[in-house]
């Protein structure tokens, strides 16, 4: 593996731009000086935390790490009092990284703390060589579903793996100028994001929090050529293009407009679509994993789907009985299973977790899929829960919700199954209706999604909800519904 950061040890390109977050900008030079002190100053450490706000303090603390060779745990600054002493517990670092105005709990106030200055100049970094590529660079906690959040341990080899696989797949290049607003504590925001664009040797300006008018700046006479968001991101952005036209000339004036994260309604697709005459691209990944699919660029409308595997990446659907799905007929569910270069060493200091993460080589991510008659795959829900068995059939949940979605009187949707006597389980569907002195009835979502579907797929079962619960990343969190889980 060669170096991390070329742009960083090149030294010619030391006035280009590197990133921007609010009135923070730094040149490839000032970040290389900036990232160098921060490597001088952990150098030897076991490994750091990173107080990750969305800051160019967080985007140098981490590259310094790298180019220091230390691993990096980053921190959700909103994470609760529990969680947040799981995390500094398990992963046990040497010391906190933050931005000098940040104000740190107990947990982390506790550490050794290194303010990172974005004026610092260290000395010239030497990346760590091909020798280092199966160590560890960054150890990210997953949502803890199931349990306590487990430490995704993620090598430089898979983060550099999965980096170049998509920049092959967009044709990313040190030309592009990516503008996003998402958190810096997930793979999403960080890797893709940040370490993404450093990495092609372009530049990122990161919004630090969402707005249409920031997309539109900077996708517009700031000269952005991507953008990268969450479907609650891309369906503002849908709502707002009707009425603004700047944003309409910048959408549609960008290079790539990706979605991620979670899956994005195909209504808000065709809105994009109409309005920009942009496809908006869906690739899918994980934490344990990286990215695995992607839609091609100029490859044609595809919602609904995420698209092929990426170049290095092997991917397989799964029976209940372990046996391997041949079919790509578009109808018949399986579990994905994953392998290549882009995957994670394992669960930290979990060794019977990450075993049993496995079958064989190949990593099961709980998400459950068809693949069409290309090959492209289609996500229908997580195994846990979104794989509705109702009358004999195995639903996915996804694409119920898409067709709630397509209801004019539907806002936001999420189904879920419930216990039933008769048809082991039953369709629920609960729903945010447009007008809440008005939804939907039961019986007109029930014909609506039967007409779209078949009609084993029609909820039996309406709930109205003023709002769904969802995530930092926009994802609906269906254990939080009431009575759900």
């Amino acid at each position: 593996m060669s170096a991390f950061f070329p742009a960083l040890a090149a030294g010619s390109d030391a006035g280009r731009p590197a990133l921007r977050c609010g009135a923070d900008t730094l040149t490839y030079g000032a970040l290389a000086r900036a990232a160098g002190a921060v490597a001088a100053r952990i150098g030897g450490a076991r490994r750091v935390a990173v107080w990750a706000t969305p800051s160019a303090h967080t985007a140098v603390a981490v590259v310094g790490a790298l180019l220091a060779g230390v691993p990096v745990v980053p921190v959700n600054p909103r994470t609760g009092e529990r969680e947040l002493a799981h995390i500094l517990g398990d992963s046990g670092p040497d010391a906190v990284l933050a931005g000098p105005g940040d104000a740190l709990p107990a947990g982390p106030a506790g550490l050794p703390r290194i303010d990172v200055d974005l004026a610092a100049s260290g000395p010239a970094v030497v990346e760590p060589g091909p020798e280092a590529a199966e160590s560890p660079a960054l150890i990210v906690y997953t949502s803890g579903t199931t349990g306590p959040p487990k430490g995704v341990v993620l090598s430089r080899r898979a983060v550099a793996a999965s980096l170049d696989a998509l920049a092959g797949a967009w044709s990313w290049t040190a030309d592009d100028v990516l503008v996003h607003a998402l958190p810096l504590f997930h793979v999403h925001g960080l890797v893709l994001g940040i370490l993404g664009p450093l990495r092609r040797g372009g530049e990122v300006r990161h919004l630090g929090t969402f707005s249409v008018e920031g997309v539109a700046r900077e996708l517009g006479a700031g000269g952005g050529t991507m953008l990268f968001g969450v479907p609650t991101m891309y369906h503002r952005l849908a709502d707002a293009l009707g009425r603004d036209t700047a944003l309409v000339r910048a959408m549609a004036g960008a290079r790539l407009l990706v979605s991620g994260s979670a899956a994005l309604p195909v209504h808000d697709h065709e809105r994009i679509a109409a309005a920009t005459g942009r496809t908006v691209v869906e690739r899918y990944g994980m934490t344990e994993t990286l990215m695995n699919t992607s839609v091609l660029p100029g490859a044609g409308p595809r919602p609904g789907t995420v698209g092929l595997p990426l170049p290095g990446v092997g991917l397989r659907l799964v029976e209940e009985d372990g046996s391997v799905l041949g079919a790509y007929d578009g109808e018949t569910v399986g579990e994905v299973q994953v392998r290549g270069p882009n995957l994670f060493s394992g669960y930290l200091g979990r060794p019977e977790a990450t075993a049993a993460a496995f079958d064989g080589d190949w990593f099961r991510t709980g998400d459950m899929a068809v693949r069409e008659a290309d090959g492209a795959v289609r996500l229908v829900g997580r195994r846990a829960t979104d794989l509705i068995k109702s009358g004999g059939y195995k639903i996915g949940a996804g694409e119920i919700e898409n067709a709630l979605l397509d209801h004019p009187g539907v806002r936001e949707a999420a189904v879920t199954g419930e216990p039933d006597p008769d048809l082991g389980e039953r369709i629920v569907a609960w729903v945010v209706p447009v007008d809440a002195a008005k939804p939907p009835t039961e019986a007109e979502l029930g014909d609506h999604v039967a007409g779209l579907l078949a009609p084993h797929k029609r909820p039996r079962v309406v709930r109205h909800l003023d709002a769904l619960p969802r995530n930092d990343m926009g994802k609906v969190l269906k254990k939080a519904l009431p009575g759900a889980g």
